[in-house]
């Protein structure tokens, strides 16, 4: 068994999860916010789209809307393919997001894509190299510990999403 199974294993459960909660995903679930402290994406005036953001993260923390939970995994997974393959990371603001379901999901399934291309070719000595994201590079952290928090982030984002699309199906002013 290679030491990546586990982490290939844990990719496939999640990715069966955030697969059966995007099916039925419309343009008006992305935006709608269970909650009046929340945060969403913006259009920018350009044909982007900017997230809510703050450096430090605000008390109470705000409830994230089906559109930034999408864009926050695309941002968080490319920037750490960027990182294993030794590229630097796109800012937050960099991240071409739009509010189009049919793209949302062809953007997170080639990124899924992308990790189980790099969870197959990683070998057990590349997971001992130091890695310096999502923490600082003087942290200690090893790129078996990224692989790690990458699972960790993935099934956080895709429960955070599910529970989104659960209460907006069931939300009576949903229809």
């Amino acid at each position: 068994m290679r030491s990546t199974d586990p982490f290939a294993f844990q990719l496939e459960v999640t990715s069966m999860l955030l697969d059966h909660h995007l099916a039925g995903l419309s343009a008006e679930d992305l935006f709608w916010a269970p909650a009046p402290i929340h945060w969403t994406m913006h259009a920018d005036g350009s044909g982007g789209w900017q997230p809510d953001w703050a450096d430090t993260e605000p008390d109470p923390v705000p409830v994230p809307t089906v559109a930034w939970l999408s864009w926050h995994l695309q941002w968080w997974w490319s920037s750490t393919l960027a990182d294993v393959q030794g590229r630097p990371a796109p800012a937050h603001s960099d991240v071409d997001w739009q509010p189009d379901p049919d793209r949302i999901r062809t953007a997170l399934a080639a990124l899924r894509t992308a990790w189980s291309e790099v969870l197959t070719t990683t070998s057990d000595a590349d997971l001992d190299v130091p890695s310096g994201y999502p923490w600082p590079a003087d942290a200690g952290r090893s790129r078996r510990d990224q692989f790690a928090w990458v699972t960790i982030e993935h099934t956080k984002n895709v429960a955070e999403l599910g529970q989104l699309m659960m209460l907006r199906r069931a939300h009576p002013a949903a229809e």
